[in-house]
């Protein structure tokens, strides 16, 4: 499914799919990330701006913090292969797409990789429709945006990775947080083993 979404994505798009689907960013997350935040020499990658959209005088505005929902969502993570060459393509589209809008292109937001290709910031709710109108393009089943972060430590928890771990990868306050969610998970998890036990040793 992700592959498909991947597929007919542009890169900011594709992006910003990676990001919650493998990382498991929360949009605000993933719109916030900025290159200063990127370390490609020792592949990280460190969570700590969001964007996220709010109303003001009866008007959306979109609003950015140099802090993260909590002390815990404030993280570094490893920057996989797949990830890292997708930020050099973006890397050269975006020096390509500023060498033909010339004095046009935005220059307010150099420093966020979410931008389109006039240089404008990636809007929260454009995240969150565009992700749905993809899904109905290709008559996939609908799941909201952030699904795609309960997708992510689904498949750590199923390929056997502990709850503690899930819950930094994920950056949640506490450990209650993340076995509230997925403690049906890990018990699925525990119920596989036992039928592999089972077959086993048979007694």
């Amino acid at each position: 499914m992700i592959n498909n979404i991947l597929k007919s994505a542009q890169i900011p798009f594709e992006l910003a799919v990676i990001l919650a689907a493998f990382y498991g960013l929360r949009r605000s997350e993933a719109l916030g990330l900025k290159w200063s935040a990127i370390d490609l020499i020792n592949k990280t990658i460190t969570i700590k701006h969001t964007v996220t959209s709010g109303s003001l005088n009866g008007k959306l505005i979109t609003i950015e913090k140099d802090r993260t929902k909590n002390k815990a969502s404030r993280r570094t993570l490893p920057l996989v292969d797949a990830f890292y060459e997708l930020l050099l393509r973006l890397k050269q589209q975006r020096e390509i797409n500023r060498g033909l809008c010339k004095d046009s292109y935005c220059i307010d937001y150099l420093d966020y990789i979410n931008v389109d290709a006039m240089g404008n910031r990636i809007k929260p709710n454009y995240i969150t429709q565009h992700f749905s109108l993809v899904l109905k393009k290709h008559d996939m089943r609908h799941i909201r945006y952030h699904d795609l972060r309960h997708s992510c430590a689904t498949l750590l928890l199923s390929n056997g990775v502990s709850m503690k771990e899930v819950q930094e990868w994920l950056g949640h306050s506490d450990y209650a947080t993340t076995a509230n969610i997925y403690s049906h998970l890990e018990f699925s998890s525990k119920i596989n083993s036992a039928e592999t036990m089972n077959k086993a040793i048979k007694i």
